[in-house]
């Protein structure tokens, strides 16, 4: 609904209840009713009007700071509504132990769908030549292993990698644990780290597991798997269907050429030299504005204290002050902004929630076109699945893996490697990267996206795999200003 309508329906509303909104607190209820269906309007503004009454009331006209008291009433009461509905605690974040045990249970069992379907795995069709099966592998379960008295040789098995006991490495599945003899392993490529799935070959005798070489489970282009599973939309957002079934989407990101996504991580708006490089960026794009700025986390220099909020908050303002400057880029660029470990917020879980509303609701309203949104985000542009993740991962990796890569020139390719093989963004322990148990699959990487952009502070890279793009800006601050520009037109990256 437009806005106008909006707000003159909600203050007929309260004017038959015998009150009068004043200014602000009829903008600011407009906006916060913007997202309610219009057949859930009535009743929602009704609510909000019953809540106004409730409060001790010195005049029939309404302030700003009534209304948000009401707001909130009626939110807090939605959330508890629908939290019932679905079976879970009030709050239900931690979500429960069978969260965390579905946690894993479900990354193993994509990854084993996903390993049947690769034509190493795949059975031979009946009746084919015996010559044709040469080539196949079958898969083995834990249990299998655990079953047999006698030496078994040459098996495969898909599972993850534990230390259940300090210095000893465990290989476990959903059927069971086995003990694991690594010192005759090779390893593919890739980051093995614990809790990331592997495809272990070698031979099982006396209840260990002598593994001959770990390798990843198969990548799988989102092409082919959706071969598999038709139209379904598993990216998120309101339609069941994949936006990338939409002709007339690909044909608009087709036409048009000019569409331009800027991606900058470690935007430090405490910094000086900071705020005059991003003027600087403005400047240089004010002729042709970009479609839209991503502006990633930590939006502070210096890790969360009690002084940062006001900080925070006047750093929004001097970057609204220098937007504002560039009326062609206030008017048509949006700005997205996602949150850092060390911005203000809930620890270091993942997924992580947005700026605050009391934070960011200044700049909002001077810059109409931003979002601040959660860590990790996604974006739906046409037909294409953009997944932006701030987090520095690569080294926390390295430190984490099992073994290191002989190749250690080649970090970013072994480190895009295992993101994509685990179908996952955090392929590490949770004690090492905390996860909301039940909040999980948002941090899945399947099927795979168009573009993947992991803002760390690791050096920049542009890695291509199994048809997906994976950037890092790097840290603007700490790498010379460096930032990376993406034409979705054509799938290509430039360093700026």
């Amino acid at each position: 609904m437009a806005a106008e309508k909006l707000r003159s329906k909600v203050g007929s509303a309260f004017k038959l209840h015998g009150l009068l909104l004043r200014a602000e607190a009829s903008k600011y209820l407009t906006e916060a009713l913007q997202s309610v269906n219009e057949l859930e309007l009535e009743d929602v503004i009704e609510n909000i009007i019953d809540a106004v009454e409730k409060q001790p009331l010195s005049s029939n006209m309404i302030e700003r700071a009534t209304v948000e008291v009401a707001v909130q009433e009626c939110s807090q009461s939605l959330d508890e509504t629908i939290l019932s509905m679905t079976n879970h605690p009030v709050p239900n974040l931690f979500g429960t132990a069978r969260d965390k045990a579905e946690l894993f249970r479900e990354r193993y069992t994509i990854l084993q769908q996903r390993t049947h379907r690769h034509e190493l795995f795949t059975p031979s069709a009946i009746g084919a030549h015996p010559d044709d099966n040469r080539s196949k592998f079958q898969l083995k379960t834990i249990e299998t292993l655990l079953g047999n008295t006698a030496k078994l040789g040459d098996v495969i098995v898909l599972g993850m990698i534990t230390q259940l006991k300090e210095g000893k490495f465990f290989l476990e599945d959903p059927t069971g644990v086995v003990q694991l003899d690594l010192s005759k392993a090779q390893f593919h490529s890739g980051l093995y780290t614990e809790s990331c799935f592997v495809l272990a070959e070698g031979w099982y005798e006396d209840q260990i597991f002598h593994v001959n070489a770990f390798g990843f489970p198969p990548t799988e282009p989102s092409a082919t798997t959706r071969a598999y599973y038709g139209n379904i939309n598993f990216f998120g957002g309101p339609s069941s269907t994949s936006v990338k079934a939409s002709a007339k989407l690909k044909q608009l990101e087709d036409e048009n050429e000019d569409a331009m996504f800027v991606f900058v991580s470690d935007v430090w708006l405490d910094q000086a030299e900071v705020l005059e490089k991003l003027r600087t960026m403005f400047s240089g794009y004010s002729a042709v504005p970009p479609t839209c700025f991503f502006f990633c986390g930590n939006f502070s220099s210096a890790p969360y204290g009690k002084n940062q909020i006001q900080s925070l908050k006047d750093s929004l303002k001097a970057l609204a002050d220098i937007i504002c400057d560039y009326p062609s880029i206030h008017k048509s660029s949006r700005f997205v902004f996602i949150p850092g470990l060390e911005d203000p917020g809930p620890g270091s879980i993942l997924p992580r929630p947005p700026l605050a509303e009391n934070i960011t609701r200044e700049f909002r309203q001077r810059v109409p076109f931003s979002v601040f949104t959660t860590n990790p985000c996604r974006v739906q542009y046409c037909t294409q699945e953009i997944i932006i993740f701030r987090e520095d991962l690569v080294n926390k990796m390295c430190r984490n893996c099992v073994r290191f890569p002989s190749s250690n020139l080649d970090i970013p390719n072994h480190f895009v490697k295992s993101i994509l093989s685990q179908g996952h963004l955090t392929p590490l322990p949770l004690y090492v990267s905390p996860v909301f148990w039940a909040y999980d699959y948002t941090l899945r990487v399947y099927p795979v996206p168009d573009l993947i952009v992991i803002a760390d502070k690791y050096d920049p890279f542009t890695v291509t795999n199994t048809d997906c793009l994976c950037i890092n800006p790097g840290s603007f601050p700490r790498s010379g200003f460096s930032f990376k520009v993406f034409y979705p037109s054509n799938k290509t990256v430039e360093d700026r």
